[in-house]
């Protein structure tokens, strides 16, 4: 690497820590600012606490990744091209896409640090901070999707209740169907479900069971019955945020086990997982556009250049979430729902360094 390469490098990774170390504790302050009631009044141990920020911190780095990038990348550029720089550097014979190469280099390394953080550090700091959230900050509201839970436990048998108390243990209008083949076999209905931890058995209130015959059908009826099923109870309570917490590996076999099991969450787990690949990309991406917009000398100064990259970046950052907020409320497919704003955005790119070439 040459002289340039070594500068423009050492100033993109420099940049980017010092964006990181700016807005996270910032981001730490107004959030403790927002939670320091909860906290006292729960009493939450100081270790706790710290282990919480801690957990924060990652979980928040990780979330605004590429917009930090985004923002360091506009501003030592612009830096640059104020003080002249980059007119010295083209007009010295190097080409633009040559003065590219370090920050295609920069973005290499943060790409590997984005994937190391996506697939290994977040998982496990999604678990805290949630758990965290749920147990003494979110008091009230359930971590858990309880609300017309419908899943596929194996490959004969489908279980629905309309709510599910995690506290309790109990559910509302339990139904059960077991299939052999396409054809149903027998189908249990009960008002209630009620688990008893400590048989680790099943309590049922009304209990129906129709064994579907060819000539006619079978009814067993009792206003209650203990039964053993091949279901856990956490299969009934389905945390919202689990997909979080996993690791690659586990997250992949999770979500296959999800769809089988028929999951109306199966949308917002895909999200995820797909997120973990497309964020290192658009960090290559936002790197061109931030350059392309940024190398040019404006008549604004750096203020132009930073005002304008915001509104990109939050341009960026409102098509991740509506087509976030598509894929997990609709059928719309994760997939695109994760991609296009990076299709689009690369487009984007491609048009501002042809016009930054010229």
């Amino acid at each position: 690497m040459k002289i340039l390469d070594w500068y423009i490098l050492k100033r993109y990774l420099f940049t980017f820590l010092m964006m990181l170390l700016l807005f996270i504790p910032i981001g730490i302050t107004v959030h403790l600012a927002e939670k320091i009631g909860k906290i006292l009044e729960n009493e939450v141990p100081f270790g706790e606490v710290m282990l919480y920020f801690l957990d924060f911190t990652i979980y928040f780095a990780h979330l605004l990744f590429p917009l930090f990038l985004f923002l360091s990348v506009i501003w030592f550029t612009s830096k640059l091209a104020n003080n002249t720089e980059v007119i010295a550097f083209l007009s010295s014979g190097v080409s633009f896409t040559r003065f590219l190469r370090p920050y295609m280099i920069g973005s290499s390394v943060v790409a590997v640090l984005a994937i190391v953080l996506g697939l290994f550090l977040a998982p496990k700091a999604s678990e805290g901070f949630n758990d965290f959230s749920f147990k003494y900050l979110k008091k009230g509201r359930s971590a858990v999707n309880n609300k017309n839970v419908f899943r596929q436990i194996n490959d004969n048998d489908i279980i629905y209740v309309s709510s599910f108390n995690e506290k309790s243990k109990e559910g509302r209008n339990f139904t059960l169907e077991h299939f052999e083949g396409n054809e149903l076999v027998y189908k249990i209905t009960a008002d209630r479900i009620k688990y008893i931890e400590k048989d680790t058995t099943y309590q049922l209130t009304n209990y129906l069971k129709r064994d579907i015959g060819k000539t006619a059908d079978i009814l067993e009826q009792t206003k209650k019955k203990d039964t053993l099923f091949s279901f856990h109870v956490d299969d009934l309570i389905p945390e919202i945020y689990a997909a979080e917490t996993k690791m690659y590996g586990d997250l992949k076999r999770f979500i296959a086990e999800e769809e089988a099991r028929g999951s109306s969450n199966v949308g917002r787990f895909q999200l995820v997982l797909y997120r973990k690949w497309s964020l290192p990309v658009s960090v290559f991406i936002l790197t061109i556009i931030a350059v392309a917009v940024s190398s040019i000398k404006r008549r604004g100064g750096m203020g132009v250049n930073l005002a304008v990259g915001i509104c990109i970046a939050m341009i960026f950052v409102f098509f991740d979430k509506i087509f976030g907020v598509m894929a997990e409320q609709s059928d719309f497919p994760p997939l695109v729902a994760v991609w296009f704003p990076n299709i689009i955005f690369s487009v984007l790119a491609a048009y501002l360094l042809y016009n930054a070439k010229r």
